[in-house]
C-alpha cells in the first residue's frame, strides 16, 4: 500500500536512474519522481528538448508533436498526441512550457510544464488530457554529465482504469530518461552548433 511519501520504484545502477511514486491524498493517480545522470553536455540535451517536432523519437508513446506558439525565447506552447493502451482512445495535450535559464547565481536550467487543455478545441476521436504537469531541473555536474531531477503528475482524462494510469506513471519517467540519453548521442544533436534561444553553460562554473 503506497503512502504519501516517495517510494522507490526502480533503481538502475548501471545507468544511474532512480524512479519513485507516491499517492497524493486528493488524487486517484500517483505522482512520479525521477533522478538520473545523463552522459552528455547540457547544450546537447537542450537541443533535444527544443526539437519539438521530433518528440515521437523519444517521449513516452508520442505519435505527433508540434510547436503551436512561441511566446518568447523561454516560453512555448506544444501540442502532443499520445498513443493509449489497446481499447482506449488516444490522448492529446497542450503543454505550456516555461524555461528558467542559468544565471550567475543559478547553475541549472529549470523547465516547468503545465497542461493548458482549453487552448485548442477538442479533436475528434481524441481525449484531452487535463494534466501532464512537471518540473524538471537540469544541472551540469561536469562538461559531460548532467543531473536530471523531475517531479510530476499526469491525468489522462476520460475513462481509464486507475491501475492502468498508475502503471504508466511507474514506467514512463524511466523510459523518457533513457530516451533523452539515447537522443543526445545522435549526430543531429551532438554536432549541432546552431545558436540556442537562450544561453546554456555546459559546466558549473558560471561567469
Amino acid at each position: 500500500m503506497l503512502s504519501n511519501e516517495w517510494q522507490l520504484v526502480k533503481h538502475d545502477r548501471q545507468r544511474h536512474i532512480k524512479t519513485y511514486t507516491k499517492r497524493e491524498d486528493d488524487k486517484a493517480i500517483r505522482s512520479f519522481k525521477v533522478e538520473g545522470l545523463l552522459k552528455t553536455k547540457l547544450s546537447t540535451l537542450t537541443r533535444v528538448l527544443m526539437d519539438f517536432e521530433n518528440y515521437s523519437d523519444w517521449y513516452w508513446e508520442v505519435i505527433e508533436s508540434k510547436l503551436i506558439k512561441q511566446v518568447s525565447p523561454t516560453e512555448y506552447y506544444l501540442y502532443l498526441v499520445h498513443r493509449a493502451p489497446y481499447g482506449i482512445p488516444n490522448r492529446d495535450v497542450i503543454l505550456h512550457a516555461i524555461v528558467s535559464p542559468q544565471t550567475d547565481t543559478q547553475n541549472y536550467i529549470l523547465l516547468t510544464v503545465k497542461a493548458a487543455p482549453e487552448m485548442l478545441p477538442i479533436q475528434p476521436k481524441l481525449v484531452r488530457m487535463p494534466a501532464e504537469n512537471m518540473t524538471i531541473k537540469f544541472t551540469p555536474l561536469s562538461q559531460e554529465v548532467v543531473q536530471i531531477e523531475a517531479e510530476g503528475y499526469i491525468d489522462p482524462g476520460g475513462q481509464v482504469p486507475a491501475w492502468d494510469a498508475n502503471l504508466i506513471q511507474r514506467n514512463a519517467p524511466y523510459s523518457v530518461t533513457l530516451g533523452l540519453q539515447r537522443m543526445t548521442l545522435q549526430d543531429r544533436y551532438l554536432h549541432n552548433h546552431r545558436e540556442l534561444p537562450f544561453r546554456v553553460y555546459d559546466n558549473h562554473n558560471l561567469p
